[in-house]
């Protein structure tokens, strides 16, 4: 976390957290969600500034809770995830990528959701692939140590297959692990929507 907020922490310690402001989106973009937005439910204004993009990716944690969040100075500006926590891309030298710019740890698990979403876990972070990257890792995909065709995949996220599929990474074989889209934010212990008590009590 940037020094210049840790400062503003201490001296201003009590300022209120605000929520519904910001979030972000499948493919790890930022995006700024004022009233009107909120209300009508609608994704907002991609965040373009390379600064402000680096401020924020530099400062964006969690509580103890499981809420994400940006620390904006004193204030904490609470995430809202459209997925995960966290979103990948691959590249070239670095193997997969965080929306944060740092590079995916290892992973230890590996997971497929019932509409083809991958997520990888590495330590306290959960990360889906960005689907503009889907294809490219999906064609690495293994069943039973040889290449699976898209129909093998498809038939194993339907059940149709009990055929073990894997992601070669790193000069590792990780076993995919089906779950649910709808199942995430409980299985791994994070929230997608953080919101105030009293928004919570009454949510119109």
């Amino acid at each position: 976390m940037d020094e210049i907020v840790l400062q503003a922490m201490a001296k201003w310690p009590n300022v209120p957290h605000c929520f519904g402001w910001l979030m972000l989106d499948a493919r790890g973009n930022w995006r700024m969600r004022d009233e009107r937005t909120q209300h009508l439910n609608l994704p907002g204004d991609k965040i373009n500034h390379p600064t402000l993009l680096g401020f924020i990716n530099r400062n964006y944690t969690h509580d103890a809770e499981g809420r994400w969040y940006f620390q904006n100075g004193p204030q904490r500006v609470y995430v809202d995830l459209e997925i995960t926590p966290f979103v990948i891309r691959t590249d070239p030298t670095a193997g997969f990528v965080l929306h944060t710019g740092e590079t995916l740890a290892t992973p230890s698990q590996a997971w497929l959701t019932q509409d083809g979403r991958l997520l990888l876990v590495a330590g306290k972070i959960v990360a889906k692939l960005d689907d503009r990257d889907a294809a490219h890792v999906f064609a690495t995909l293994t069943l039973e140590g040889v290449p699976a065709s898209d129909e093998q995949i498809m038939e194993w996220l339907e059940g149709k297959h009990r055929g073990a599929l894997s992601l070669p990474y790193a000069g590792k074989t990780l076993a995919l692990q089906w779950t649910a889209t709808e199942n995430l934010a409980e299985q791994f212990g994070f929230i997608t929507q953080p919101r105030t008590a009293e928004e919570l009590k009454n949510p119109d």
